[in-house]
């Protein structure tokens, strides 16, 4: 694979640009938005690398997760005019993050292991017993939410009891979210099975649509939103108490752990080969989960971008 230029921004003659972590995103007319993923990479709430054709990975695969879970929940798609690019149904997101784990792990400040590390057992509302390993299968999913923190602001843990009674999401709404979150993770660890993989963890975002219709936005069981290891070498792994072979961002997050990085301050810079790993443990993931061939887009995004919106009359 050529090496490139990752692309950390994309410029439009658009209105109504609004920049997140990894994507940046445009007004288009009839409440439709059009979100172009980067290769921005965030760890602890900060973005910390930008990795080549990260963004492509992102956004293919959730069309693709998208495309196959639309019998329990629709989503914000209506198509891709670009390899980096999508053009959706305008939603006003739930201001709440739903993040869903089938095990007990994890390396930020608000994840289950971490907390559990220091001696809670009472955590998101629920009880943990004594003596669980790093990376043990949980008997059932959970769903952890927390907020939504502001650029550079750390996310701060919910219990679902919280999300309703400080009325950040409606009982009804919360209810519909509970439901689809938990039935897109049971479909993603199944589909995720037959790849050989065991999906983890990951988060969700839900919005509204102006009927008020939930829907399911922004991405779905990325390696950017979701830890995803490999089957065969877990037990092996968790036995001997190493970390899962995996196909996410979370070696990124343990390096800068390493070095005592935890979202404060400048990132360190990251080798070279530690991005190159990275890109192949993202393209290998999209491969694995949808069994085609990523085929790897032009670079500079920038130019082949504008040039797509302009034959599909976006710009």
């Amino acid at each position: 694979m050529l090496v490139v230029d990752p692309c950390t921004d994309i410029s439009l003659p658009l209105p109504g640009r609004t920049v997140g972590k990894v994507r940046v995103a445009y007004a288009l007319p009839n409440n439709a938005r059009l979100f172009i993923t980067t290769d921005r990479l965030s760890a602890f709430d900060q973005i910390v690398a930008a990795v080549p054709y990260k963004g492509q990975v992102l956004n293919q695969l959730a069309a693709w997760w998208f495309a196959n879970t639309t019998d329990i929940i629709s989503n914000h798609i209506v198509s891709l005019p670009d390899h980096n690019a999508t053009i959706a149904r305008g939603a006003k997101p739930l201001p709440v993050e739903v993040i869903v784990r089938g095990v007990m792990t994890g390396s930020t400040s608000t994840s289950i292991w971490k907390q559990y590390e220091q001696g809670k057992r009472e955590i998101y509302g629920y009880s943990f017993a004594d003596g669980i390993a790093k990376n043990t299968l949980l008997p059932e999913a959970i769903i952890t939410p927390t907020t939504k923190g502001d650029a550079g602001a750390h996310d701060e843990p919910l219990t679902n009891a919280e999300v309703v009674d400080r009325g950040i999401v409606d009982a009804a709404t919360w209810t519909t979210v509970q439901k689809a979150a938990l039935a897109l993770f049971t479909r993603g660890q199944e589909i995720a099975k037959r790849a050989g993989l065991l999906l983890a963890d990951t988060k969700y975002e839900f919005g509204t649509l102006p009927n008020g219709e939930v829907i399911i936005i922004d991405e779905m069981h990325t390696p950017d939103s979701s830890r995803f290891w490999e089957l065969s070498s877990y037990e092996e792994r968790l036995a001997a108490a190493e970390e899962p072979e995996s196909l996410d961002k979370e070696p990124i997050r343990l390096a800068l752990d390493a070095v005592g990085y935890r979202g404060d301050g400048t990132p360190p810079v990251l080798d070279e080969a530690v991005i190159a790993a990275t890109t192949k443990r993202y393209i290998a993931a999209y491969e694995r989960v949808t069994g085609t061939a990523f085929i790897p887009g032009e670079y500079p995004i920038q130019q082949r971008l504008t040039l797509a919106l302009q034959k599909a009359n976006i710009i």
